[in-house]
């Protein structure tokens, strides 16, 4: 009975850590910038914008080929974003301090504001701030151009 009860213990203990994996990420000082972008990226295809809210710093800013964007322009783009199948690579990361800097390459097919945009791999910047309590996405540029 002992095995069996301390065999169950294992098991929550297992399941616990899998379910707070990216809440703890976000709340974890020094993180992995990989993990970070990786995590932002599951939640892309969400249509939910406070799932956006959550990852968005309200000084947020961002430029694309089209136009820079401030919060609520990069919200009303990732409501509207149509995601296919994508590749993230490339990955270099810098840490200083609150501050963590991620250079990374894409391959996706999506659309923005009705511009589909090559899937070719296409250099990303994203830069996240730590606010004592959550990492927040503060920038980010798509270096992807658009099909003409």
């Amino acid at each position: 009975m002992k095995k069996l009860f301390l065999g169950f213990i294992a098991i929550l203990f297992i399941m616990s850590l899998f379910g707070c994996q990216q809440s703890t990420l976000l709340t974890t000082p020094d993180v992995d910038g990989e993990k970070l972008v990786r995590a932002l990226w599951e939640d892309f295809n969400k249509d939910d914008k406070a799932t956006f809210e959550k990852w968005l710093s309200p000084g947020f800013q961002s430029v694309h080929e089209d136009k820079a964007r401030n919060m609520d322009g990069e919200i009303n783009l990732l409501m509207a974003l149509h995601l296919g199948a994508y590749t993230l690579d490339n990955f270099i990361s810098t840490q200083d301090g609150n501050v963590l800097i991620v250079t990374y390459t894409v391959a996706v097919h999506e659309t923005i504001d009705g511009e589909v945009l090559p899937g070719a791999p296409a250099e990303r910047l994203t830069v996240f701030m730590h606010d004592d309590k959550n990492w927040k996405w503060i920038a980010h540029a798509n270096l992807n151009p658009m099909e003409k």
